[in-house]
């Protein structure tokens, strides 16, 4: 392993926060919640390579970044260069639905969780983790985040599989009381520009109406759904970390939990919103799936709130227009539009 001791050295400075995948979409809109609750203390785990989440941390404040492969070396060998770290918020994860490698997601987002979570337990520290929505595959099974039900999904792709594996594991272990998994719906928001094809659709969408005055959809091949009618559960991100906030300052909330709005939404609301924002007309032309993607697509998602509204958590939440306009009039037209 390198002999890495960070930009301060071995025991020069206390930590509080670690948040892997720091860099990313999710991650680095927390680590921007953080930094407006005036923390600071906070070590960035990611892997930058020639991406450009870069950029989303430049408006960040934090004391150092560690690649995720020479953090998780330093977990196994114990040997981090901070003292008193109070809570692991894990975002690192291969996040493509498309991703084709299992082996390399089995590594990355089950196997690197589980080194993770048993350091963290070890050590009490706080514990907080991306789980997915694609865990409840094509939705037959409904979308409910209580324990019992979480045995009987079946993911259609093998990011969604990556993901239950760790939720099923720290069910068989007994260990779900001791640690907090998010399962996150259809995020969007600043910040995720760099994800390239896994973009939110409002963010495809902005971009085509810029450059064509319309908006390309996929067309429906199920008679109960209208072209365009297919929906999801879409979640602002900044609502998103917000709720992460109120988890992280309430401990004793452990378990795994949905995160939407609660309430479906057609793809045709969302990009009438988009147009709404934008103050152009609705244009929109309906295209073909492509066919390795059609036994795979989800018509529907939904979360279940229940779980969560039952720890007393205020999970409160933007209508879709008024997250669209937000994000669109004040990130997406501007020239910083960075959190």
């Amino acid at each position: 392993m390198p002999n890495f001791v960070g930009i301060f050295g071995k025991g020069g400075v206390t930590i509080m926060i670690i948040v892997t995948g720091g860099a990313g979409f999710i991650g680095s809109a927390f680590v921007a919640k953080l930094n407006s609750e005036g923390i600071t203390d906070i070590v960035i785990v990611d892997e930058l390579g020639e991406s450009d989440k870069w950029k989303n941390l430049v408006n960040r404040r934090y004391v150092d970044y560690i690649h995720k492969d020479h953090f998780i070396e330093m977990i196994g060998e114990d040997d981090l260069p901070f003292d008193g770290i109070e809570a692991m918020i894990h975002m690192g994860a291969c996040s493509s639905t498309t991703e084709r490698n299992a082996d390399y997601l089995m590594e990355n987002n089950f196997h690197y969780t589980c080194c993770l979570a048993d350091w963290a337990v070890e050590q009490k520290i706080r514990f907080i983790y991306a789980s997915s929505a694609a865990t409840y595959g094509d939705g037959a099974r409904g979308f409910s985040d209580a324990d019992d039900v979480t045995p009987t999904l079946h993911p259609i792709n093998m990011y969604g599989y990556s993901k239950q594996l760790f939720d099923l594991r720290i069910l068989r272990q007994g260990v779900a009381d001791k640690m907090a998994g998010i399962k996150f719906f259809n995020v969007f928001g600043p910040n995720e520009y760099h994800k390239g094809d896994m973009a939110s659709v409002i963010f495809k969408a902005f971009h085509q109406i810029r450059e064509t005055g319309k908006v390309m959809l996929f067309k429906s091949y199920k008679p109960e759904y209208p072209d365009g009618g297919q929906m999801r559960d879409f979640v602002y991100v900044k609502d998103c970390v917000e709720i992460l906030w109120w988890i992280l300052n309430h401990p004793q909330v452990n378990g795994i939990f949905n995160l939407g709005t609660g309430r479906a939404r057609t793809w045709n609301d969302l990009i009438q919103a988009v147009f709404a924002a934008m103050m152009i007309p609705k244009q929109i032309e309906y295209i073909e799936m492509p066919v390795a993607i059609r036994d795979q697509y989800q018509y529907f998602t939904e979360a279940k709130m229940d779980k969560l509204k039952k720890t007393s958590c205020p999970a409160a939440f933007r209508s879709l227009e008024d997250a669209v306009y937000d994000y669109v009039v004040n990130y997406l037209q501007k020239a910083n539009s960075y959190l």
